[in-house]
């Protein structure tokens, strides 16, 4: 079953689609788990494909747009701010503890891509989640850092500048998370798997939609260079923690980033590495998204 409902964010709304178990015994309230999306994407996307098979293995599953993204609320648009992302998360713990039916002391969260890092990094101080679960999980502030030729300062007095321009100019820069065709990415040099397949995926009919623009505002980036999504795990992040990784180990950062959070994690209950799985196609691919959420659904179903 799945419910449409928005999300109260202070002055602005989270558009989030809620997804439920079609048999639902009144006498027990259910497990659920909030989703925590990559980067670029909305709640129809790789949100979807997860919440809808948690769903339909006993587990509420709430995926939302996350603000100034999507049908979300909140101006400018296009923004990606990871910590507004964390905020996002705990806000929809909020809406979702006071669902009947919802066992607010039974609430997990799953991050997916940045998504993990953005989940990971609210569950240090939001000890309402009781389970974190991750797939192919990314650090933002690690991956935005390692993409600055001249270095990360050098790019934040970059962005310094760009800004007063904007400032007395009145328009925001956006850019593209990707490029748009595949076309262009071999233009530009980008022919890696890793790329091609994120390209086919976010910008093509297999898993494109309407609402994910492939901008992102360019004043946020300073915001990611800065960020660091394991800062104080070891010390904070108490919960039982399953990572799920792709076995291909290609450029996205995610196999790296995954391992060193296991290792970080003062409580890590399981690893799984996907053999043959490659980043993206841990997004959709039926055969890889199906042993992922088997494997949660075991975790949430455990530690919930």
């Amino acid at each position: 079953m799945l419910q449409h409902i928005m999300i109260p964010r202070g002055p602005i709304d989270l558009a989030a689609d809620l997804y439920l178990p079609d048999n639902i015994d009144d006498a027990a309230p259910l497990r659920a788990v909030v989703l925590s999306t990559p980067g670029s994407s909305v709640k129809e996307q790789i949100g979807a494909n997860y919440a809808s098979r948690l769903a339909a293995r006993g587990v509420a599953a709430l995926v939302f747009d996350p603000a100034h993204q999507g049908r979300s609320g909140g101006e400018p648009r296009d923004l990606e701010d990871p910590y507004r992302r964390g905020e996002d998360i705990s806000y929809a713990i909020d809406a979702l503890s006071t669902i009947p039916g919802i066992a607010p002391e039974r609430i997990g969260v799953l991050g997916i891509c940045a998504g993990g890092g953005y989940a990971v990094h609210t569950a240090r101080t939001d000890h309402r989640i009781k389970a974190v679960g991750t797939v192919v999980p990314g650090n933002m502030g690690t991956s935005f850092r390692g993409f600055q030729p001249d270095g990360a300062a050098a790019a934040l007095d970059t962005m310094a500048d760009a800004r007063v321009e904007e400032t007395h100019s009145g328009e925001l820069t956006r850019v593209n998370w990707l490029p748009d065709t595949l076309e262009e990415a071999a233009a530009v040099g980008l022919t890696d798997i890793d790329t091609t397949q994120a390209v086919t995926y976010y910008r093509t009919e297999r898993g494109g939609h309407a609402h994910s623009t492939n901008r992102r505002l360019a004043r946020g980036d300073s915001l990611l260079l800065g960020y660091d999504a394991y800062h104080l795990v070891d010390q904070l992040m108490t919960q039982p923690l399953q990572v799920v990784l792709a076995g291909r180990i290609g450029n996205t950062g995610s196999y790296e980033s995954g391992m060193r959070l296991w290792k970080l994690a003062p409580n890590p209950v399981d690893l799984m590495v996907i053999d043959g799985a490659g980043h993206y196609e841990m997004y959709d691919e039926p055969e890889y998204v199906d042993a992922a959420v088997d494997r949660l659904g075991n975790f949430y179903l455990n530690n919930l």
